[in-house]
Formats: C-alpha cells, sequence, structure tokens
C-alpha cells in the first residue's frame, strides 16, 4: 500500500478508535467477541435509530473503531483501501434530516462500502487497487454510487479488490493489490478471500459495516460471498447500471449486494436498480414489476420446482455433503427438486475469454477518458507501460498476461469477436439456462457456489475448488449465493439462479431457505484452519 494512504487510513481510524470508550475498544478488539449492533442488519439498526438509541453517527464512529482494531491491528485483515474522511459528516447531516422528520428510505443513515473500483466523486481514489490510479480522483459519482448517497446510505469508505477485478494476470493470487496489498479471510487468516470482490467479502463477513457493494464479471460477486459466509447477488445484465464502474466487459459486467442477511441485500437491491440515461441496457431497470422487499415473506419455497445441476457437484466431498443437508431444507420447506444437467456449459469457455479480452481495452479507455482524464495513464498501452516501469510493486508476484493480450485485440467489430460473442448468449442462454429451466418447467437452478477458501499461494496462484459461477455471468441472467453451512471451519455457499429479471422470486427462495437453515456463522478471526477441532 502506499504509505500516504496508511497514514490517512491510520490517522482517520485511530480518531474514531479513541472516540469509544476503552471497554468498547477491548471489546472489538478482540474479535472474535460478539459485534453487536454492528453484526445487526438494516432493519435492526434503523430500528435502533428510530428509538433514539443509537445515531448513524455513533455508528460511523463504532465501525470506524472496529476497522481501527480488526482491519488496520489485530487479525489485519486489509480490507479496506481507504477510508472516507467525510464519513462522520454526512452521517451527522442524515441525522439532523431524521429529527427534522425527514428520512429518504430504509438505508438513510446506514454505512455502506464500495469496492474501489466503483467511482465517487468525494476525496477518495477510484484506483481498481492499481498504483496507476492512486490517488486518482473521479469527476463524478457512478450511477450506482449516486443511487446510493440519494437513498441515504453513508459511504464508509473503498474495499480492496483483486486488482483489475483480477483480468490482470493468468497465475494471479485473489485479494490482492498493488495499491492495497492481500486482503485475509476473516474465517482462516492464511486462507484467500477469492475475488474479484475479496475486500467487500471480509469486511461484511468481520461486521466492518453494514452492507458492501461488490462487482462482477464472472464470479466477482458470488465467489468471495461464499467463501466469506455471506449473501451475494450479481444481478441481471441491465438492472443495475454500468456507468462509473472501472469496466472488464460490458456484456457480462454488473455491481451487487454482498450482505450478512438476504433481507439486507433485498433493501439493497431496491436502491441500487433504476434507468440510467448513460447505460442503455438499464433502459427497462425500473419497470420490471418486481419487488426484493416484498418477498422476503414465509413459503417462498413451497410448491417450486427446483434444479439440482448435478454437474456442478462432484468438486469435494465435503462441500458435496453440505449441500446435500441444504437440499433436505429445500425439500422440507416445500420445494420440488428435480435433478437435472445445465446443457452446454463446456462451449463457451474459450469465447468467454475472448470476449472479456476483447471488451477489457475500449471500456477501460472510455472509462479513463469519462471519468479521470486526469489521470496519468489513457489506454492499456499506457497501463502496460506503467507496470514495467513500476515493477517492484506490481509485477513482484504475477505478471500481466491478460492485460497484454486485451491490448493485441482488435475493434468490437471484428467477426472473432462478434461470433464469440454470439456463441456465449447461445449456448449460456437459449441452449443453456433457459433450455433447462424450459425443459424441466423450473422456477430455479441450485448447486454449490463453489469450494471452501483454500490456502493464499503466492508461488503458484489460485486454486479455486470448483464453482457455478459461469453459466449465470455468461448469460447475464441473476444469481444469488446463502450460506450453506461449514466444512472445517469455512463456509460453503448455495446458489440459487434463475433466467433474466427473475430477482424476485430467487430472492424468495434464498429467504426461505435462509430463515429455514439459519447457517451463517460469524468468523473467528482463526490463524488457519484447526483440522482436530
Amino acid at each position: 500500500m502506499d504509505r500516504r494512504n496508511f497514514v490517512r487510513l491510520g490517522s482517520l481510524a485511530a480518531a474514531a478508535a479513541g472516540a469509544v470508550t476503552s471497554g468498547a475498544a477491548s471489546a472489538i478488539t478482540s474479535g472474535a467477541a460478539s459485534a453487536g449492533m454492528l453484526e445487526a442488519g438494516v432493519r435492526e439498526q434503523q430500528a435502533a435509530m428510530a428509538a433514539g438509541t443509537l445515531s448513524s453517527a455513533v455508528l460511523v464512529t463504532r465501525y470506524l473503531a472496529r476497522i481501527a482494531a480488526l482491519d488496520k491491528r489485530g487479525p489485519t485483515l486489509n480490507a479496506i483501501i481507504e477510508l472516507n474522511p467525510d464519513a462522520l459528516d454526512i452521517a451527522r447531516a442524515l441525522d439532523r434530516e431524521r429529527a427534522a422528520g425527514k428520512l429518504r428510505g430504509p438505508l438513510h443513515g446506514i454505512p455502506i462500502l464500495l469496492k474501489d473500483n466503483i467511482a465517487t466523486a468525494d476525496k477518495m481514489s477510484t484506483s481498481a487497487g492499481s498504483l496507476a490510479l492512486d490517488g486518482v480522483r473521479a469527476r463524478r459519482d457512478a450511477f450506482v454510487a449516486a443511487q446510493l448517497r440519494a437513498a441515504g446510505a453513508v459511504i464508509l469508505g473503498k474495499t480492496n479488490l483483486s486488482e483489475w477485478a483480477n483480468m490482470r494476470s493468468t497465475h494471479s493470487v485473489s485479494g490482492w493489490s498493488g495499491r492495497g496489498g492481500l486482503t485475509r479471510n476473516p474465517y482462516a487468516l492464511d486462507r484467500n478471500t477469492s475475488g474479484s470482490s475479496s475486500g467487500s467479502g471480509a469486511a461484511i463477513a468481520a461486521s466492518l459495516a453494514t452492507l458492501a457493494v461488490g462487482t462482477e464479471t464472472d464470479g466477482s460477486i458470488v465467489s468471495p460471498a461464499s467463501t466469506c459466509g455471506l449473501v451475494g447477488i450479481k444481478p441481471t445484465l441491465g438492472l443495475v447500471s454500468r456507468s462509473g464502474i472501472i469496466p472488464i466487459a460490458a456484456s457480462q459486467d454488473t455491481a451487487g449486494p454482498m450482505t450478512r442477511s438476504v433481507s439486507d441485500a433485498a433493501l439493497m437491491l431496491a436502491a441500487m436498480v433504476g434507468a440510467d440515461p448513460a447505460d442503455s441496457s438499464t433502459s427497462g431497470a425500473g419497470t420490471p414489476g418486481a419487488d426484493y422487499v416484498r418477498a422476503l415473506a414465509p413459503g417462498g419455497l413451497r410448491g417450486k420446482r427446483i434444479g439440482v445441476a448435478r454437474n456442478f457437484f462432484g468438486s469435494a466431498d465435503g462441500v458435496d455433503a453440505v449441500i446435500e443437508r441444504a437440499l433436505a431444507v429445500l425439500k422440507g420447506q416445500g420445494a420440488i427438486l428435480v435433478d437435472v444437467k445445465v446443457p452446454n456449459t463446456d462451449k463457451y469457455n474459450d469465447s468467454e475469454t475472448e470476449v472479456l479480452l476483447y471488451e477489457f481495452k475500449p471500456g477501460l479507455a472510455a472509462y479513463l477518458a469519462e471519468y479521470a482524464p486526469h489521470a496519468p495513464i489513457r489506454t492499456m498501452a499506457d497501463l502496460i507501460a506503467f507496470n514495467l516501469r513500476h515493477a517492484s510493486g506490481e509485477l513482484r508476484f504475477f505478471g500481466q498476461e491478460h492485460l497484454l493480450k486485451a491490448q493485441e485485440k482488435g475493434a468490437l467489430t471484428e467477426p472473432a469477436y462478434l461470433e464469440a460473442l454470439a456463441n456465449n448468449r447461445r449456448y449460456a442462454r437459449e441452449e443453456g439456462i433457459d433450455q433447462v429451466l424450459r425443459e424441466h418447467r423450473l422456477d430455479a437452478l441450485v448447486a454449490p457456489t463453489g469450494g471452501v477458501a483454500w490456502l493464499t499461494d503466492f508461488i503458484n496462484g489460485d486454486h479455486y475448488g470448483g464453482s457455478f459461477s459461469s453459466p449465470a455471468a455468461v448469460a447475464g441472467y441473476p444469481h444469488i449465493t446463502v450460506p450453506a453451512g461449514l466444512l472445517n471451519g469455512l463456509p460453503v455457499g448455495l446458489s440459487f439462479v434463475g433466467t433474466a429479471f427473475t430477482e424476485a422470486s430467487l430472492i424468495g427462495m434464498a429467504y426461505g431457505y435462509e430463515q429455514a437453515s439459519g447457517q451463517r456463522r460469524a468468523p473467528t478471526f482463526a490463524p488457519s484452519v484447526n483440522l482436530r477441532a
């Protein structure tokens, strides 16, 4: 991490830590101690603020103290890349609005963290974890950031991520960025958080804020949510605006909630959606007729036909055993389970990568021109050259193979790109998810989200244990992961996937499972997995 960022983070967090009593600070420092109201959800925090026993300013102060105790000291999670120096002032202003009888909605005064590839027009950088954009402030908010501010959320800070949203190297280490260093998993500190929304996952698991925003191209919300014991929602492409988010690929990128409960995720998603004139894909986002909050009701699983995607089982016996127990809960809540295979999943592995490489270069240039024209880089070629000049900070652990391959690609009018994109949509949508849903008259698909957190390995890079992310990611369809239990103390996630714009139905099913199973457990910040426990 750049030294000035470290000093800025440390001074702000230390000041907040000094604002709480020594007894409270001691409780926070213990890490494993109950986080109390900091672990609570949006509705509980709002009830306390409505009763006058809590304020947004106090909540922000306590979260800043917990960040100082757990993220910068103690377990040293390193989930937060930068804090918002204006967060406390914003919270106080929102408290004054509350006192005057003006409430913006369910997120009024609620502290939230944004992944550091989401533009904010404030005193924080928007860097995608890269030293090339360290200190570079965006000219205006991303649409998502503006939506959340308008809803009354307090942007507490930015979270670390796999640099460039994990689109830099074929041998990358998830959760590491040149600017932010390595984020550690709060369930076992030597384990990986997955990525690329690594800091968002670790921070919310450790109760460093109430809510966080992640972004996903393929797996970057649901995978870290699963390995950090969270609920994560990857929305349908076009439900949440992409404008102001440092891109990989317009055909797959989206932002989504990462939370400790389905209820919080639904409340947050409702605030994030909306038609953005700058993103034509969202033209219908305000009219799906979906009430995500109304979906939080008993009976969300009753009578639902759910396909168990058996071709995404088998990567680990222990994980499968956890998911089989989850399937029993689904059945017990009235769901009808049908064993199926999602077809043609082997037909877009290469074409997906091809599309991402083609779209990355022009997308990055367009973002820089619009949101950061003052940045020291303007193009992919500039970024590659910057990394070579600053190799000691950027290239010491792994290279930039994806950047080099993206630079070699031509225009988005080339037949190779157009054919790859058409292939993706055919086999992931109509001859993939839609086909299996139609043939078996299904409401959704379920499978293990992925494997458990692996040991962080700077020599060999990441080694995932299976993943169910690609079908929904390539199709642009919704995907929700919910905690399903622990395996050797490490979280396992259960995924719900549906066709386009079925978020409300999936939320209802995920909520029904969550309420019946109650499988989320707070992390204990263990140094490693204890197989004897």
